[in-house]
């Protein structure tokens, strides 16, 4: 009966976020995960009901996962705004009157800062790639719409002939939570991916269309491009290019937000093409760029020591 209970509201829980909320995927079923793991340890506990729980069971919970389950600060952090979600929804649903949570201190952790590439090192990528094979068309374009957008390795794999707006220079996404939002593309990047689609995805053989897919990369047999092979494909390519860092699709996105707030564009506008809802997110390039401006004085001012040490060699 006490877990027929939890289970109960907690799916209402999910259906809310889900159909009133319209939270991703990938956000839905961590947050499932997270409400399991607070079920079982309340159920334990003997506490019968969600509305049961108090500021002191959520800290002897805090106390759990982290001594216990040994999880790291983020996951912590991650549970915390699952439950902090959760009871929120019972009190709109007018079953509590305040949240359990509110007094909770969220765990405090350093945010490694991503790999970024520099300008040099995408275009070393692109140069790996073999523009003679139907394939390296299809790879180089794929790598330069991944760049020049700032994309989701989702969005990319997701693209349909018909978001293509090239006549306005912008393409058609649609990211986190089935939001749609308008990019704009740059003449490099729409003239790599008219060839591909002219040469590879669009041309006949024998009088017969190549490939009748809706979606714009696809692979030899003339389905959807997968998030694996997207990540096989950069990984190959970094290889031939000699590439150290840990390079995946993500990467190509960070360079985007990176670049741009370093040539002095707007942090708003940068937020509104990644696709990001609140602007917090879209800072942590503003550090990058801190880092990479930090790094040039050091290495071209001649009062640093690391000019000295060059100058030197």
């Amino acid at each position: 009966m006490m877990n027929s209970e939890w289970d109960n509201t907690i799916e209402k829980f999910l259906n809310y976020i889900t159909l009133e909320l319209n939270m991703s995927k990938n956000t839905i079923k961590n947050y499932m995960l997270d409400l399991k793991k607070f079920k079982e340890y309340m159920s334990f506990k003997s506490i019968k009901t969600p509305v049961d729980v108090t500021n002191d069971g959520i800290h002897n919970f805090c106390v759990y996962i982290n001594n216990e389950l040994k999880l790291s600060n983020s996951s912590q952090s991650r549970i915390l705004s699952a439950l902090h979600s959760f009871f929120e929804y019972l009190i709109l649903s007018e079953k509590l009157k305040t949240n359990p949570v509110d007094r909770i201190s969220r765990p405090t952790h350093i945010k490694k800062l991503p790999d970024v590439l520099s300008i040099n090192e995408i275009e070393k990528i692109l140069n790996a790639i073999d523009i003679s094979s139907a394939n390296g068309i299809r790879d180089y374009s794929m790598i330069e719409l991944l760049y020049s957008c700032g994309l989701r390795v989702s969005e990319l794999t997701n693209i349909c002939l018909d978001d293509l707006f090239f006549d306005d220079n912008f393409i058609r996404v649609n990211g986190k939570g089935n939001k749609q939002r308008m990019i704009p593309v740059c003449d490099v990047a729409i003239k790599t991916v008219k060839k591909y689609i002219k040469e590879v995805r669009c041309c006949q053989i024998n009088g017969t269309k190549r490939y009748n897919s809706k979606f714009l990369f696809v692979n030899k047999s003339g389905s959807r491009l997968s998030r694996v092979m997207v990540f096989k494909i950069i990984k190959k390519y970094m290889l031939l290019a000699d590439m150290k860092k840990n390079i995946h699709p993500h990467t190509f996105r960070h360079s985007f937000a990176t670049h741009l707030i370093e040539g002095g564009a707007d942090l708003v506008a940068v937020q509104t093409m990644l696709g990001h809802e609140s602007i917090t997110t879209t800072e942590i390039y503003t550090h990058l760029s801190r880092v990479f401006l930090s790094e040039n004085i050091n290495r071209y001012h001649p009062r640093s020591s690391d000019f000295k040490k060059n100058k030197h060699k």
